[in-house]
């Protein structure tokens, strides 16, 4: 991991989004800011990976889990939900083309403040406008807590907020994870988020274990260990003890045919699932 920049996973993601829209014409999801946000990054080594025809599963993959999230914001907008907060945002673009800005959107990307800077230099380089709905909200979380890094960039906890999670998760200690749960779960009700997580090495059938065991090592060696696991029964009873209803869990390898990808590679996700959990609303 390069200090300054978005992570290599974070990257990779992106990659993947702009890669399926070059090779799949963006049939899963559409993202038309992908290509340019991700510049010179097309030439990695690694990234480039991303590229390759017989990459497809995992493209869409990762095309779907972008999908189901911002299908679930634009459930919330429809809800009234006028904030939205992309944590840990790396580069992504919902912020730039947000189709409910009209609505009075509010989006506010957190993420480290050189990592925030050094983006900014690449949507400045890209040519893509940052809209006056999108502020970025730069926090260092080993000198400042969540709450009080959005509420400086004019964040209204007394409103209701939609978070999206994305690829952070299995990269945070069980402690960090609940603390971030249990600010959405203080927000008010009609307030959501999405993330994704990992079941442990210990619930999967042997073969999925050894492919996770190697993504495991790869991650670790790039500098991003996973952390935290959770099956599905203790995630719903945790976000349950904090005051959240899980609306929906479903894993990586059912998404791409949610949205008509087709059924996809079933080792493209081992053990990962993406939850879409509510604040519900007062009677």
């Amino acid at each position: 991991m390069q200090v300054g920049e978005p992570s290599i996973t974070a990257r990779a993601a992106a990659a993947f989004r702009a890669a399926h829209q070059r090779l799949e014409g963006g049939r899963v999801f559409r993202d038309p800011l992908a290509l340019r946000i991700l510049g010179p990054d097309a030439d990695h080594p690694v990234l480039a990976a991303a590229f390759d025809p017989g990459r497809e599963a995992i493209r869409l993959g990762v095309a779907a889990r972008a999908r189901f999230a911002e299908d679930a914001v634009a459930a919330a907008v429809g809800r009234g939900v006028r904030q939205v907060v992309m944590l840990g945002a790396g580069l992504d673009t919902y912020g730039c083309r947000a189709p409910q800005r009209a609505a009075g959107l509010r989006v506010f990307e957190v993420d480290h403040p050189a990592t925030q800077e050094w983006k900014r230099d690449r949507l400045a380089a890209a040519g893509i406008a940052v809209p006056p709905s999108l502020t970025f909200a730069p926090v260092d979380f080993e000198r400042q807590g969540l709450a009080d890094g959005l509420a400086a960039a004019g964040f209204d906890p007394g409103r209701p907020a939609f978070v999206s999670w994305l690829g952070v998760v299995p990269y945070l200690t069980r402690a960090a994870v609940l603390d971030t749960l249990g600010f959405v779960a203080s927000l008010p009700g009609g307030s959501g988020v999405v993330f994704d997580y990992g079941e442990p090495p210990s619930a999967l059938p042997p073969e999925q274990r050894a492919i996770h065991e190697a993504r495991a090592a790869w991650a670790a060696e790039a500098g991003e260990p996973f952390l935290s696991h959770f099956t599905p029964g203790e995630i719903a009873t945790l976000a349950g003890g904090l005051g959240l209803t899980v609306a929906e869990d479903i894993r990586y390898g059912e998404l791409a045919a949610r949205y008509g990808g087709g059924a996809g590679d079933p080792s493209a996700g081992v053990g990962a699932h993406l939850i879409h959990a509510v604040r519900p609303s007062a009677r």
